[in-house]
């Protein structure tokens, strides 16, 4: 795709496909260099336990119990996994893709499967995502052969541009002896190719003393376009055909099915549960739904692409915050777009409203809703920074990611010297420290990482600050932070956006000294910040 294509429009066709491309293991670094169009986003196989093909594995008992916190990660991770996990036979659009009826679980309850296949019968193989000596997946169940149906065709409604599926149920999944994670269900077609995922949590139902995983569903499906339409852009690629309103209702739009997690969250679960983390696994809408959710977490975490936040689930964030619960923002453009969760037709908080720059055409805004426009823009701006730290300051850019303070104890053991340089680490879009913003302090900027963006000089920065009630608060300012744990080429090949093992060792390092420090506690405690915004920017302070 060339240069002007990916710049695009901003908000609308242009910005969706440059940030697809970080879902293609082919992406090349050419493709991803210096870009036009800073847009600042204005509005435009065989499975364990001898099971085999169409037969359900033994059960694999829960290790719910096993450990201190409700889970125990080390027992889950001792298992067998299973490296056959992944979609290899794709097959022609449509010819078997899948959503469930509920985004995440609780151990034991069960959903609904809605599967469309050209294929007479279909099965169904349930693989928790983690490490598993570098398997990254265990079969945990398998369906037996199912019959399989083409689902009617998705409508389009009027008002919002929403898809709307009225598809019916295929099957009733049971998670019995099912373990607390992140799951992808593949659904595989018999009788010819075709497979894809469908992504559910297996939710924890308290996360005190540990450290939570927060699945950022809500932004997979802004992005998601199955149906013609996504939060960015319509058929035309055009901004004015945009949804204002998308459906987990619906499949995934990308080849795999599986969302924006095998990019921007996977890689941190498996290292994750490889350093044995007491975990706990949620999603963006549980958050917001469920006010006590993260009482008494060690710390909660923020993955690679986590942009759309309703105003509940940030408001719970900042509570745990200010409860001694440490924060990790592990990407960049994160808290960006406030959304409102309503119901759909199969069930509550399955619709993600955001108007953006027509919050005022929104019906529930005329009801007093607050508007789903940016965060930071009126009417009632609330920048992102005052969580965050840092703030959002543009894209598309690929930079080389500078090391300012090496001395910081997240640098431990990288061996990393001020100025040392990490390849095409700042992208695709990043954060920075800017005070004329609401940014906490003391806060520490750990990399400051010249960037030129659309010919604006700017500056990325990673940060950390901590709060009177112990927390501390870490964010990477850059989007290909997960991505990067997985890097271990040489930066020529082009997969990774041309990220290489050097970049991997940095971020894999700093990622195991944050996560270890983090469950232990309110980490400001013993390392509080120590501010030097005014030493790093000079002046008033950036």
């Amino acid at each position: 795709m060339d240069q002007e294509h990916i710049a695009g429009d901003g908000d609308g066709a242009g910005r969706r496909r440059f940030l697809a491309l970080a879902t293609g293991a082919a992406a090349t670094a050419a493709g991803l260099g210096a870009v036009a169009g800073c847009a600042g986003k204005p509005d435009g196989a065989d499975g364990a336990d001898g099971a085999g093909p169409g037969e359900s594995p033994k059960p694999s008992g829960s290790p719910d119990k096993d450990g201190p916190h409700g889970f125990d990660v080390k027992a889950e991770n001792a298992r067998p996994g299973n490296a056959d996990w992944q979609v290899t036979k794709a097959g022609p659009a449509r010819a078997i893709e899948g959503f469930a009826d509920k985004v995440s679980v609780l151990p034991g309850e069960s959903f609904g499967l809605y599967v469309s296949t050209t294929a007479p019968r279909f099965t169904v193989s349930a693989y928790r995502m983690g490490w598993y000596g570098g398997a990254r997946a265990r079969l945990v169940w398998r369906s037996e052969a199912l019959p399989g149906a083409r689902q009617p065709d998705h409508t389009v409604d009027s008002a919002t541009r929403m898809v709307r599926t009225r598809w019916t149920r295929s099957a009733t999944v049971e998670t019995k002896d099912w373990p607390e994670g992140c799951y992808l269900l593949r659904l595989d077609a018999q009788g010819g190719e075709g497979q894809r995922f469908v992504p559910v949590t297996v939710r924890s139902a308290a996360t005190a003393g540990r450290t939570v995983v927060v699945n950022a569903v809500a932004t997979w499906q802004a992005y998601n376009r199955w149906g013609g339409y996504g939060s960015y852009d319509g058929p035309s690629g055009g901004y004015a055909t945009r949804s204002l309103a998308v459906t987990f209702d619906r499949p995934y739009e990308y080849d795999d099915g599986a969302g924006l997690f095998l990019v921007y969250e996977a890689p941190l679960l498996a290292l994750a549960e490889r350093l044995g983390i007491p975990l706990a696994y949620t999603t963006t809408t549980d958050v917001a739904r469920e006010k006590r959710l993260l009482e008494g977490a060690s710390a909660v975490l923020s993955l690679g692409h986590d942009e759309y936040w309703s105003p509940e689930q940030r408001a719970h964030f900042t509570a745990a915050r200010d409860s001694g619960t440490n924060i990790a923002i592990l990407g960049a453009n994160c808290c960006y777009r406030r959304i409102r969760l309503e119901a759909s037709d199969l069930g509550p908080e399955r619709t993600v409203v955001c108007y953006k720059s027509s919050y005022d055409q929104d019906p529930g805004f005329k009801r007093g809703h607050p508007a789903t426009v940016d965060f930071r823009s009126p009417p009632a701006a609330d920048p992102e920074s005052s969580l965050l730290g840092v703030i959002y300051d543009g894209y598309p850019v690929d930079a080389p990611y500078v090391v300012t303070n090496p001395g910081h104890w997240l640098f431990e053991g990288t061996g990393a010297k001020a100025g040392d340089s990490f390849a095409h680490l700042v992208g695709v879009e990043y954060d920075k420290v800017n005070t004329g913003f609401t940014t906490p302090r003391p806060i520490e900027i750990l990399a400051h990482s010249p960037v030129v963006c659309d010919g604006r000089p700017s500056h990325q920065d990673t940060a950390y600050y901590t709060v009177p009630s112990g927390a501390a608060v870490f964010a990477t300012g850059t989007m290909r932070w997960v991505e990067a744990l997985d890097a271990t080429g040489d930066g020529r090949s082009g997969a990774n956006h041309g990220l290489d093992a050097r970049s991997g060792a940095l971020t894999t390092r700093v990622t195991e000294n944050l996560l270890r420090a983090f469950a232990a506690g309110p980490a400001g405690r013993a390392r509080p910040a120590q501010d030097n915004v005014k030493a790093v920017y000079g002046g008033s302070g950036s």
